[in-house]
């Protein structure tokens, strides 16, 4: 499994870059994965594209964007891009704008970034860490933190059997899914659930295959909408790296 310093080179982070809205943003970030040989310029559209059939959903916490579109021929790497705006822009999300930083990513497949999308998600949630990388001075400070203990992470094995299935959706299956998937698991660890409570990121077309296998599905509210009525729950989750907020999300879901 890939380490978030294997996949974001130092070439692949700008840091206070004007942006004169969400498109803008999407394409610099775009533009870094293009330099850095991850991607091809098809693939920068495909990211706005994305927003545009989707909404916002990407936006996954507050000022948190996380840019990125399915797998496709356009996309020659595994890779990811850091973008931190010199002001703010709106993507239009109705709980996380502004946003101030885009990461983009672009996904060969559905595994091989799952560690990097943990391990950034634990580095999100953490609000010292994000202090530091929202205040990095330049690229090689941003890269340290990164590159420190929690951000080289890997998901551990998850033993025992399952009861329960929970999804965790977002419109491709391979970005903000993984990063609501990894919250949840460790507010589950924090019940002593995790050995009967399975959880599954994935698309928006998958989950209503799947739906019947689970008690719910989280995911954010321009999905939910998207998804429709469906045979369980789906509850809403406005920031993805939020313990708190899905603790009540699953508090609520078993009424406990």
């Amino acid at each position: 499994m890939a380490a978030l310093s294997d996949l974001l080179p130092l070439a692949a982070v700008r840091l206070d870059v004007p942006a004169a809205d969400w498109r803008e943003a999407i394409r610099v970030a775009g533009g870094l994965l293009v330099e850095t040989e991850a991607t091809t310029d098809a693939y920068t559209d495909e990211m706005i594209r994305n927003v545009e059939d989707n909404g916002p959903y990407l936006v996954i916490a507050p000022g948190f964007a996380l840019a990125h579109a399915r797998p496709s021929p356009a996309v020659r790497r595994t890779g990811l891009s850091w973008v931190r705006l010199q002001q703010p822009v709106e993507f239009g999300h109705e709980a996380n704008d502004p946003v101030h930083l885009v990461v983009g990513l672009a996904a060969q497949d559905s595994g091989a970034h799952t560690a990097a999308m943990a391990a950034l998600a634990k580095l999100l949630a953490d609000p010292v860490t994000a202090r530091a990388l929202r205040d990095a001075a330049g690229p090689e400070e941003l890269h340290a933190v990164l590159a420190g203990p929690t951000g080289e992470g890997a998901d551990r094995p998850r033993g025992g059997p399952a009861v329960h299935k929970i999804l965790t959706v977002c419109g491709n299956g391979v970005g903000t899914s993984l990063f609501l998937k990894n919250t949840l698991e460790q507010v589950l660890d924090r019940w002593g659930w995790s050995r009967h409570v399975t959880v599954e990121a994935t698309d928006t077309i998958s989950a209503r295959g799947k739906a019947s296998e689970a008690v719910a599905i989280l995911t954010s509210r321009e999905i939910a909408r998207t998804l429709g009525e469906l045979a369980v729950p789906v509850k809403v989750v406005e920031d993805f790296t939020s313990g708190p907020e899905v603790d009540r999300v699953l508090r609520d879901t078993y009424d406990v």
